[in-house]
């Protein structure tokens, strides 16, 4: 037991390192084999401390769209902005219209006029959402977080990869199972019913994100799929965060 605790630990320490730009010490033997069945934990780690930033904030007597805005570029702070990155090349290469040159469009470092369109569409659509969210706002963030992350296990689990090397090439050599993906959606269902207890008047809310979250996880992986013919590391963070926008969108309509 002790030892299978110290294998776990390892893992989410190098799941944490390759995610997040959170501090873990260099001298740690990381293993980041399989690190992508801690997505959906890492996920609310990261909207947690979005929340408590937004709740800080609030205390302090910041207006919400100013909050808002604080807590989405928190959340790209905190990542180094490894997911916007796979949304902006992400973009680039759909708006190609020979399909065979997608790909290299995708590795193509610099940024395009549909990669930048696509970022500041998302962006706004993230913070005027969460402006608008006026209730339970820690619990959503975490739960967009997670749900985001979910679909990216789902994608890296489920579709082929496209690119012999790259940054998401060393996530094909480990084997999921269908319960990395069922313990990451129980635990990320836990959230909901923890915000339906908490806030019964906003149970539609909570089952909104419940289902929500499972449908868009998977709508946007098999869309990028259904384009691309499989999956790189640009698309899985792609999407992390349009997942986390549609959701948030939703969530907002239903509060």
């Amino acid at each position: 037991m002790i030892q299978l605790i110290r294998e776990t630990f390892v893992k989410l320490s190098a799941g944490i390192a390759f995610y997040t730009c959170l501090p873990i010490p260099h001298n740690w033997n990381l293993d980041f084999q399989g690190i992508a069945r801690f997505a959906p934990l890492i996920g609310l780690i990261l909207g947690g401390i979005q929340g408590l930033i937004d709740m800080g904030l609030q205390s302090l007597g910041m207006p919400v769209l100013t909050r808002s805005t604080v807590v989405i570029i928190s959340g790209i702070v905190l990542t180094g902005g490894l997911h916007l990155d796979g949304v902006i090349d992400a973009a680039d290469g759909l708006a190609v219209p020979d399909q065979k040159r997608r790909l290299e469009v995708m590795a193509d470092s610099t940024t395009g006029a549909f990669g930048t369109m696509s970022a500041v569409a998302l962006l706004l659509l993230k913070i005027t959402a969460l402006t608008d969210l006026d209730s339970d706002r820690l619990l959503i963030i975490m739960g967009i977080a997670g749900w985001g992350r979910w679909g990216q296990l789902v994608a890296i689990a489920h579709y082929p990869y496209l690119k012999l090397t790259g940054k998401g090439a060393f996530h094909k050599k480990a084997k999921y199972s269908i319960w990395d993906l069922l313990l990451g959606m129980l635990l990320l269902l836990s959230l909901s019913l923890l915000l339906i207890l908490l806030d019964p008047q906003n149970w539609l809310v909570g089952c909104g994100m419940a289902i929500g979250g499972i449908a868009i996880a998977l709508l946007t992986g098999s869309w990028f799929n259904r384009c691309l013919g499989g999956h790189t590391g640009d698309t899985y963070g792609a999407v992390v965060e349009w997942t986390e926008a549609l959701l948030l969108s939703i969530l907002v309509t239903l509060e």
